[in-house]
């Protein structure tokens, strides 16, 4: 464990602009906080929208850390009378389906799997992109032209086609494989476009004094040009996001994925089996998992435009700094 006095103890660091200076250990880590933690942070919460957002997507976190330690009762046949009216009873806050399952449990224990399959699957279709992407077009040559190929390939295969084969295929039930699997070739798209911009990034003054200096081709890749392609990166992320979401509810509605998990999609299929679609008083069945994606496809979304100011140099610095004046004001009112 390191003492006060290593922690003091200076040391030779680089900046990002390429100056050696002899700093703490602890002012180094304070840095490396301000650039990428706090500042961010600040922009992010002052737009609406990441606010509005987040606080959205908070209450299905909330749902799945419900669910996942079983803090609300699991779905299950004949547990309450049928087709209970929604705001009727506080037992059952949503209603009941036809066999008597409590519609909010089934809505909260379907959260973690959806949560799990949007992260895998967004994670996986932006990831893959931006490996493809910058490579292809900073490093150009033969690497370019066989990465490119690799992509107007996946780009040829029809996705939904593929994905209903895959998951007819391998039937599986883990919601990590499912998410990854349903943007199996959401990628390559998104890897040409970034290759595209890439191409002009290049191009740029700075990234050619950083190769004049000697510096490695992957520090110039996460150093000078990632940063610029992380608003286009950030808006695809929530694209994917979004398109798990429809994707994978659309499968299950229609009984291509496995019935085994629980999904909204699953729900939706069975109250248009039981006549919710043309019946009132099953017409919750139907609206509440609706509610559900709408709900969870707009805080994607607005999170997904807040977030795109972090990226913004200008609105950072500017934020940033008016934030750093407000505190030194208050710490001044308050010594005085």
């Amino acid at each position: 464990m390191p003492t006060e006095a290593e922690d003091s103890e200076p040391v030779s660091w680089q900046s990002d602009s390429g100056v050696s200076a002899d700093v703490t250990r602890g002012e180094r880590l304070s840095e490396l906080f301000e650039e990428r933690v706090r500042k961010p942070a600040i922009v992010a919460w002052a737009d609406r929208r990441t606010r509005v957002g987040l606080s959205i997507l908070a209450v299905y976190v909330g749902m799945a850390i419900v669910a996942v330690f079983d803090l609300y009762r699991a779905p299950s046949t004949n547990q309450a009378p049928q087709l209970v009216g929604p705001f009727e009873s506080w037992s059952h806050p949503l209603g009941t389906t036809m066999s008597g399952v409590d519609l909010l449990s089934l809505i909260i224990h379907s959260t973690p799997d959806i949560l799990l399959m949007i992260i895998a699957g967004s994670v996986w279709a932006t990831g893959v992109a931006v490996v493809v992407g910058t490579l292809a077009g900073y490093k150009g040559g033969a690497t370019d032209r066989v990465l490119m190929s690799i992509s107007d390939v996946v780009m040829a295969i029809p996705g939904l086609p593929l994905v209903i084969i895959l998951a007819v295929t391998f039937n599986p039930q883990n919601p990590i494989v499912l998410g990854i699997l349903i943007n199996i070739n959401y990628w390559a798209g998104l890897g040409r476009s970034l290759r595209s911009q890439v191409l002009t990034i290049r191009e740029d003054s700075y990234v050619e004094a950083s190769r004049t200096m000697g510096v490695g081709t992957p520090r110039i890749i996460l150093k000078d040009i990632v940063p610029n392609l992380m608003p286009y990166v950030t808006v695809n992320f929530v694209f994917a996001a979004r398109y798990v979401v429809f994707a994978s509810i659309g499968l299950f509605f229609l009984g291509v994925l496995p019935y085994s998990v629980q999904n909204w999609g699953v729900t939706l299929n069975y109250a248009y089996n039981g006549g919710a679609l043309f019946t009132w008083e099953a017409a919750h069945w139907l609206l509440f998992p609706m509610i559900a994606i709408m709900g969870l496809s707009l805080a994607l979304i607005l999170l997904g435009q807040g977030m795109d100011r972090v990226f913004n140099p200008r609105v950072r610095t500017r934020l940033a700094e008016s934030s750093e004046s407000t505190r030194e004001t208050d710490d001044a009112t308050e010594g005085y």
